[in-house]
């Protein structure tokens, strides 16, 4: 097949899952075309059978915002007509999906059908959507769209409580690529520069905004630490970030805390890690998490949204409520408490991510772009 997609190229859940997506289908014959305004941060162009089209926005002076969604639009127009397209697979609703249906619509003025799959990821939809003047255009898109499919059915239930949804969503989970995280012991090297005297070491990976209770993890990590020598490890920045090392100063953990920045590749840290930590407020799916468990690293995380479907109580970590910090702290410690509980606490965090293991949720991506294209 020949496959458009459309994400965005950024550190985001989405785009990563969108970039992963593509790789793999093309590593089955399949030719893979991103069309976005930069490439991906987890693309290799060197890739067989992947090609990258720069969706570019002029600087004109009449305007104050850039139109991305008409520029978006016509080049998907374009790249479907020389291309050859047989689909395009548009992730994340906000602006791709009217943009792909827009460009289906000027194809179909010039005799080109072609259908398009929006995929629903979270903030799109938990957050972005709910703002009401996206309402009117997302539910459009959303019921034009020849297939729609959500990453948990959390999302789901909550696209069809928010919208006036009138057409099924398929719920086909977030994935990782589990030979990724065959590392082979070496990590070892890597585990003992940020543990120098076998401390145990608890990791947070994200965008460091408000959702992500980021606070919440250093104060999980500050009760740990009392009861069992820990170092703690946050990937990733955001707006946040100021207010964690002003935290970490009241609370004389900075000599504790190492804040490593945007990593493109975490499997290393994660499998060095002991312990990580998800407290977030809000998460249709929990890719963080599921990426943990695959580095064989056990989750404390609340149990919200999606990702009491990712982490499963009492054998790939623990749930908590929201904002108990307590709860999670005693929970992580549960955990740490001997070699034999980290050990068993491993063990079921990679047996649960073989279940989103990319050969497993791949077909039902090719059965969905087959059943449309015929």
């Amino acid at each position: 097949m020949n496959i458009g997609i459309v994400c965005y190229p950024t550190f985001g859940g989405s785009g990563v899952v969108a970039t992963e997506l593509g790789k793999s289908l093309a590593a089955k014959g399949h030719k893979i075309h991103f069309i976005t305004y930069q490439q991906p941060v987890r693309l290799d162009l060197f890739s067989e059978n992947i090609f990258y089209h720069e969706v570019k926005v002029s600087d004109y002076p009449l305007f104050d915002y850039q139109p991305y969604e008409l520029v978006l639009t016509s080049k998907l127009v374009d790249v479907v007509k020389f291309e050859k397209l047989d689909i395009l697979h548009v992730h994340y609703a906000i602006p791709h999906a009217s943009a792909a249906y827009m460009a289906q619509r000027i194809l179909q003025s010039e005799g080109i059908n072609i259908p398009f799959i929006t995929t629903l990821h979270g903030t799109d939809i938990t957050l972005v959507g709910k703002d009401s003047s996206f309402a009117p255009v997302i539910t459009f898109a959303i019921n034009k769209s020849n297939a729609v499919t959500a990453v948990s059915e959390s999302l789901k239930q909550s696209t069809l409580e928010h919208f006036d949804v009138k057409r099924e969503i398929e719920v086909i989970p977030n994935f990782i690529c589990l030979e990724h995280y065959n590392l082979n012991g070496s990590i070892d090297k890597l585990k003992q520069s940020f543990a120098p005297n076998n401390e145990r070491i608890l990791v947070h990976v994200s965008n460091f905004r408000k959702v992500k209770r980021t606070k919440d993890v250093i104060r999980i990590f500050d009760i740990v630490r009392k009861k069992v020598p820990a170092k703690l490890l946050m990937v990733g920045d955001g707006p946040e970030r100021h207010h964690l090392e002003e935290l970490c100063r009241d609370l004389e953990t900075c000599h504790l805390v190492k804040f490593v920045g945007k990593v493109k590749d975490t499997e290393r840290i994660l499998a060095a890690s002991d312990v990580f930590i998800l407290p977030s407020e809000s998460e249709s799916f929990g890719l963080a998490a599921l990426e943990a468990m695959a580095a064989k690293t056990p989750v404390i995380s609340t149990n919200t949204g999606g990702i009491p479907e990712v982490n499963k109580h009492g054998v790939s970590g623990f749930l908590s409520n929201v904002g108990d910090v307590e709860d999670m702290a005693n929970n992580t410690l549960k955990i740490l408490e001997s070699e034999d509980s980290l050990a068993k606490f491993k063990a079921g965090a990679y047996e649960q991510a073989k279940k989103f293991d990319i050969h497993t949720v791949l077909p039902q991506y090719e059965k969905l772009y087959k059943s449309l294209i015929n």
